[in-house]
């Protein structure tokens, strides 16, 4: 669809609808929906219109299962050992394999995204279908808190910055101001305090719509792009998510865009405020944060510049604004070209979309290929459609059930499976980066040749544990199965090790992106409030164990290939290793929830320096926490504030999923106690439905420490990884032997 939309919310692509009051029953007809596949993983949920396009389009098991629609699949005979028990798992999960070859799936949580993607696609005229109007107001419905607002994330209690967002999404894709839904989160809005204190994200995306005023916004200058590269402060040297939204951002503040006025921006002026929005004085507003927002306040540095910068606001040179303004937008189109149009995530695409519909129009092949790329972050569940946090998980959910079926030996279990294994395969083969982004030193972008994305190779950026689980399991099916044909050469897989060697840091350790570039003093210069330890890149256990794991293997398919470098940043990520462990015995989950996450990559570096429960005093310690932290019922549980506070903090409910990452810890650790281990695999196997699969939970991952985000596959690799390993070690245990590691 590319039409041309005025901004009046009298076009029909905005016009009001009909919403229904009763949230638990779809808007559309699912039956009528399909998820497209194509082009290395992209996926793109449609909607059928014609009984002759469902009649040439049946829906398959992908569709059916992630709309919450019933499968048909059989019950399976039930599992008596935990092997039977992750054979039944994959007899289920191999069904939701794509036709291409990788594992499709949702990537949502954050309630931030959808309405960033809402009000930019308002601003730059981009519509939406009614079908997918319908179903965003459902999924936001769905998701609104008890008390009637949203929070940062779908588990989080209600804030100003969740509340005043998806209000204006809910009421930009056609809910009326009167209805239920909407009356709720505009009182709860207003019990908050109103508008005025939302935090900063929002209150550039509320100016940019003009219902907020841009006195009421910190500065975000431009001129920043224009200092010497070797200054610590330059942009270049901040974590790339915060380096690729303040780059849109820079550009959108020194220009000042605002979208003409029109009924709906007058209307939102009301309602968003319990006082008289005209009457605000904004520039009082610009640290005015709601105290339930704040998870990492300002610091007086941050405040202090910010009081400098405004004022130099006053008095900026326009020659030099141009020329920022300029440059900015130079590595905006950079960064379009770099990655196809996917950006690195929806929050900079769509401040991009904003900056390029501002400077190029909608006559622009800009805005077309911004509104193709767009539908690449829709995604259809049970509860409506969501905005994912990138445009899919791809190559992470694939290479960890491919992990998990040749290391427990299900990959050779029967040859059934082998067609399965092998479009893995070719999905992988096509998903590495074969060169370096178009735009590379001039656009601050690490080396590419050979990396793995999360998601997929079109987005183009560098992920250190994606590269790392991309190329193992590359090698685990070209070099531990007799079947598979070998499309990966071995110069590619030595570009792959190149890369991730590239990657360490200093101290040994691995971040997620690039190396680190400034130091953690740059976090008092943090504006977002809503996260922390974002102003540059981390260190952390579950990167650097992804990175080395697959440099032990390597060296021993590759035994002559920079030899002395492998061998080195493996000690050097096992002394990172050891330092980064708390006094408890844990290590900090920051991408999984979280001491059980990371705990069950931790332990995996150590066993590969032959550091194990009996031999070295980290992973000793380790398994003690574990197993300090295991249930009554034999599993674990930890909520999402583990990560918040840094702290072990009990989930309600004991989880599978966390379970399931503990138990393999141990297994890592060859933890040599048997009884611990039976209780945690016989709640595994007691939740595992008849089918084969495991029903949804709490979710299972988090980023920049205060965001929860959803990981569903998780419930399948992992099961299905932890009860095929953990059989042949129960035996070894039973049989008095030392159970060994590594694939089975």
């Amino acid at each position: 669809m590319s039409n041309t939309l005025p901004s009046s919310h009298h076009s029909p692509a905005w016009a009001p609808l009909q919403v229904p009051h009763d949230r638990n029953r779809p808007f559309t007809d699912y039956t009528r929906w399909r998820l497209k596949v194509s082009d290395g993983g992209r996926h793109i949920w449609h909607f059928l219109r014609t009984d002759e396009e469902v009649a040439a389009w049946p829906q398959n098991m992908v569709d059916k299962y992630w709309l919450g629609l019933e499968t048909g699949l059989p019950a399976l005979p039930k599992a008596t050992t935990p092997y039977e028990a992750a054979r039944n798992g994959y007899e289920f999960y191999q069904h939701l394999q794509s036709e291409d070859g990788h594992w499709s799936g949702e990537y949502g949580g954050p309630m931030f995204l959808l309405p960033g993607v809402v009000i930019g696609s308002y601003i730059s005229n981009m519509g939406f279908t009614v079908q997918e109007r319908l179903e965003m107001i459902r999924y936001l419905m769905n998701k609104a808190n008890e008390d009637g607002g949203w929070g940062l994330h779908i588990e989080g209690p209600s804030t100003v910055f969740g509340t005043g967002m998806n209000y204006v999404a809910i009421r930009l894709l056609g809910m009326d101001a009167e209805h239920p839904v909407a009356v709720k989160a505009r009182k709860r809005l207003h019990e908050l305090g109103g508008a005025t204190g939302i935090p900063a994200w929002g209150k550039f995306w509320f100016s940019l719509l003009g219902v907020y005023d841009w006195a009421g916004n910190n500065p975000v200058p431009p001129e920043l792009w224009l200092l010497p590269d070797w200054m610590p402060i330059h942009p270049h040297r901040w974590w790339i998510h915060v380096r690729q939204v303040f780059l849109p951002m820079s550009y959108l503040y020194g220009v000042r865009f605002v979208m003409p006025e029109n009924d709906m921006v007058l209307n939102l002026r009301e309602e968003l405020y319990p006082e008289d929005y005209y009457g605000v004085y904004w520039p009082s507003q610009r640290n005015n944060i709601a105290s339930v927002d704040i998870y990492h306040p300002h610091t007086k540095l941050y405040d202090a510049l910010s009081e400098v910068l405004s004022l130099y606001e006053n008095c900026s040179f326009p020659p030099l604004r141009r020329r920022a303004v300029d440059c900015a937008y130079k590595l905006i189109v950079w960064e379009d070209e770099n990655t196809s149009y996917q950006d690195l995530a929806p929050v900079n695409k769509m401040f991009n979309l904003v900056a390029r519909f501002h400077r190029d129009g909608i006559e622009n092949d800009s805005w077309r290929l911004h509104e193709v790329k767009r539908r690449d972050f829709m995604w259809m569940g049970p509860q409506g459609m969501m905005v994912c946090g990138t445009n899919g998980s791809q190559l992470w959910d694939t290479g960890f059930i491919i992990q998990a079926l040749v290391e427990t030996g299900l990959a050779t279990d029967d040859v059934k499976y082998r067609p399965s294994l092998m479009k893995a395969l070719d999905w992988l083969d096509k998903s590495q980066m074969r060169d370096n982004p178009k735009h590379f030193e001039k656009a601050y972008r690490h080396r590419t040749k050979g990396a793995f994305g999360f998601s997929t190779q079109e987005q183009g950026y560098t992920v250190s544990d994606c590269t790392g689980e991309g190329i193992k399991s590359v090698m685990y099916l070209q070099n531990h199965l007799d079947f598979t044909p070998k499309p990966v050469s071995e110069a590619r897989i030595q570009d792959a090790i190149d890369t991730i060697l590239s990657l360490q840091n200093g101290d040994g350790g691995f971040a997620s992106y690039e190396l680190i570039r400034a130091g953690s003093w740059m976090e008092n210069l943090n504006p977002a409030e809503v996260f922390g330890k974002i102003m540059v890149e981390y260190n952390y256990p579950e990167c650097t164990t992804s990175a080395i794991t697959p440099l032990a293997i390597f060296r021993k398919h590759y035994p002559n290939y920079r030899v002395a470098d492998i061998d080195l940043s493996i000690q050097r990520a096992v002394h990172y290793l050891h330092a980064a462990q708390t006094p408890e015995g844990g290590w900090v989950g920051n991408w999984g929830i979280c001491f059980t996450y990371a705990a069950m990559f931790a332990t995996e570096s150590l066993a590969l320096v032959g550091e194990t429960y009996t031999t070295s005093p980290y992973s000793k310690k380790a398994c003690e926490f574990l197993i300090s932290k295991q249930r009554e019922d034999g599993g674990w549980g930890e909520s999402y504030q583990s990560c918040e506070q840094n702290c072990w903090v009990e989930h309600k409910d004991t989880q599978v999923v966390q379970s399931c990452w503990a138990i393999m810890a141990l297994m890592y650790a060859k933890y040599p106690y048997i009884e611990p281990i039976e209780r945690g695999v016989k709640m595994v196997m007691d939740r595992q439905l008849p089918d084969g699969s495991w029903a949804q939970e709490a979710i299972e991952g988090v980023f920049n420490k205060s965001c929860a985000i959803s990981y569903p596959n998780f419930k399948f690799s992992f099961p299905i990884w932890m009860l095929g390993k953990v059989d042949k070690y129960l035996q070894q245990l039973r049989a008095g032997k030392l159970p060994t590691n590594g694939v089975a």
